[in-house]
């Protein structure tokens, strides 16, 4: 089965460019193009659609809009918006919406058939990884250390256990011990919490 994805941008030539970045990969089929969030809910009131890639800044309904709608009515529906901004702020605000991934626009060519087959397995992915000027105080008041700081990100990331241990090349049963070491020093109970923890303290 192909994935079905729906384009969103009010620049018709923004979305011809996405549609020939995908066109290479037979796995991914453009099933539908928008040019604002109301175009959006409409096409899928109607249609099918696996994932979705909003761009943020689209008139008559923009798409962080368009996003919390679509969690509303389309719950199944994945979504990955594309973006100028990557504040800390603007983050936190796409994960309480439960948007799936984010790609700012300078990185949208490989890296957006990376997020729409991470999204679609049902993990997230957010390439708008930063360091903040708060991260070291948070480092030493919790005493974490360097490897467990690079586990964080990497599970900000979306990557999983098993995926972290290939990377970092380390056996999975010691990510395993890390987290529960991060999760026992931070106290919290997942990595939903761990994930919003790292951005509120500048972690990522």
């Amino acid at each position: 089965m192909k994935i079905k994805v729906l384009l969103a941008d009010d620049h018709a030539i923004v979305i011809e460019g996405l549609k020939a970045v995908l066109s290479a990969h037979p796995e991914i089929d453009v099933c539908g193009e928008a040019h604002n969030g109301k175009e959006v809910l409409d096409f899928l009131d109607t249609h099918y659609a696996d994932v979705v890639v909003l761009d943020i800044n689209m008139p008559i309904m923009d798409g962080l809009t368009c996003a919390r709608k679509i969690r509303q009515k389309h719950q199944r529906v994945k979504i990955i918006v594309l973006t100028m901004y990557a504040q800390k702020s603007f983050i936190e605000e796409m994960l309480r919406i439960g948007i799936d991934g984010s790609l700012l626009k300078s990185n949208t060519g490989q890296e957006l058939k990376e997020a729409i087959y991470r999204v679609h397995s049902g993990k997230s992915y957010y390439d708008m990884v930063h360091t903040f000027d708060d991260a070291s105080n948070t480092v030493s008041q919790y005493k974490l250390g360097d490897r467990e700081i690079e586990i964080i990100k990497l599970l900000a990331e979306g990557l999983t256990s098993t995926e972290i241990a290939d990377k970092l090349f380390i056996a999975e049963s010691t990510v395993k011990t890390h987290r529960r070491n991060i999760l026992r020093k931070t106290e919290l109970h997942n990595t939903s919490q761990l994930i919003q923890f790292a951005l509120n303290q500048g972690i990522i």
